[in-house]
């Protein structure tokens, strides 16, 4: 990157804007401040007070935040804007929807910002999730056993899906490989994933999706046995070659059970291992990847093999484990895409607790004892943090972090300890 400006004034003359109001977005808020003092812009749908009423940012509601054509357009204006105030704008996103329209208006945007997303053409490839398992394959990367469903009308060999089901054993998961085309599609009973438990209810929802819009594969594959605590959150961010500069990753103790927010990792452990580290490096490799990345991974213990399911093209949304680790999420971004500084070389493997809801909760919900225990002691240690717990904030936010912080314990009473299979 060149510049006429030194460190200093680029920093001064930057300018935040963060899209989607949950989180993340709060990690980034932040970040921002205590890093650089800098308020960020928030642009979101919603009006999510935990992260509205922080006094470090400026946030903007925008109910047609979702069309592509109208956030483009009042970001291009405020860019404008920032622009004739001698300032220049960073794009982040706090969802997949965001790193997608980033990165396909790049081209348009970046006079105005910086873009710290993979160009439009190998983001569209990897978050297509049969070409994410062929690449596996071919890079002997461990991934469940699947099967590709083709969606098209006359394409479709239901019977050669229905056998692959039954040879893999009930339940089997079904999902879209292309969430983008999925987010359009219209049916009966649409959900992101699936778990099917009979051959009756696999050719009824082949045959919904056939009838639908969507027309990319639909992927079944052999569900994979073990709780939350199988899970793995794997982070990376790699240089303009595809290297692996920094790498974080944890282990994920518990999930949001709550139908709006299923699977969202909301207790999260350190674990940093090697082998997985090495299989995700080797994948952005292949690419050339720059930036940061998010593998979602599970421990499969019938062999003893961490298999990989999806890659996400951004930061993921609890991604502020990283800082807890040990990486500076923020500083990385703003040193490599601002002030054109190669990142050093870190394994970010200090003890920590990303943890979102109350200890009761882990206490009712999580089974495994000797995650349990290593919970315990990361609390004792002072090492449990909720990002939405910053001192720094005023009153107001601190009251809405606390009110979201214990509402997880009737949401886990409702879907988790109430429900028979969980007594």
């Amino acid at each position: 990157m060149t510049s006429q400006l030194s460190n200093p004034e680029l920093i001064q003359n930057l300018q935040p804007v963060i899209c989607g109001g949950d989180i993340l977005a709060y990690s980034y808020i932040r970040d921002f401040w205590k890093n650089y003092k800098i308020k960020p812009i928030v642009l979101s749908g919603a009006n999510i007070q935990a992260t509205s009423s922080s006094k470090f940012c400026d946030y903007r509601t925008l109910t047609r935040i979702d069309e592509d054509d109208y956030l483009i357009n009042y970001l291009l204006d405020l860019g404008k804007e920032l622009n004739g105030k001698g300032k220049k704008g960073i794009l982040l996103g706090s969802g997949d929807w965001y790193a997608r329209i980033f990165s396909k208006n790049k081209a348009k945007l970046k006079k105005f910002f910086y873009v710290p997303y993979i160009d439009f053409q190998l983001l569209d490839k990897l978050t297509q999730k049969d070409y994410f398992y062929a690449v596996c394959e071919e890079l002997s990367i461990p991934i469940p056993k699947t099967f590709l469903f083709s969606c098209k009308k006359g394409e479709g060999n239901s019977e050669a899906a229905l056998n692959f089901a039954k040879d893999v054993g009930f339940p089997c998961i079904a999902k879209p490989s292309n969430s983008a085309h999925w987010h359009y599609a219209e049916l009966p009973n649409k959900k992101k994933i699936y778990e099917v438990e009979t051959a009756q209810e696999l050719e009824l929802i082949l045959s919904r999706v056939v009838d639908s819009s969507y027309d990319d594969y639909f992927v079944l594959q052999e569900f994979i046995p073990g709780d939350d605590d199988s899970l793995r959150s794997v982070t990376l961010f790699s240089d303009s070659n595809g290297e692996c500069k920094v790498s974080a990753m944890g282990q994920v103790a518990l999930q949001d059970h709550a139908p709006s927010a299923l699977g969202n990792p909301v207790v999260i452990l350190d674990d940093y291992n090697e082998n997985i580290i090495r299989e995700a490096a080797k994948f952005l490799k292949h690419f050339s990847y720059e930036g940061f990345s998010n593998f979602d991974v599970k421990f499969d213990s019938r062999d003893g093999q961490f298999k990989f399911f999806e890659i996400n093209t951004r930061p993921g949304r609890n991604s502020f484990y990283l800082n807890l680790a040990g990486a500076n999420l923020i500083k990385i971004l703003v040193d490599y895409y601002v002030l054109g500084k190669e990142p050093p070389v870190l394994k970010a493997k200090n003890p920590f607790l990303f943890c979102c809801v109350p200890h009761l909760v882990i206490k009712k919900t999580i089974q495994d004892e000797t995650v349990k225990e290593i919970i315990s002691h990361r609390i004792k240690e002072g090492l449990s943090t909720f990002p939405y717990f910053y001192k720094a904030d005023c009153w107001s936010q601190k009251f809405w972090a606390v009110l979201v912080y214990l509402n997880q314990i009737p949401k886990f009473k409702k879907y988790v300890w109430d429900v028979p299979s969980h007594k």
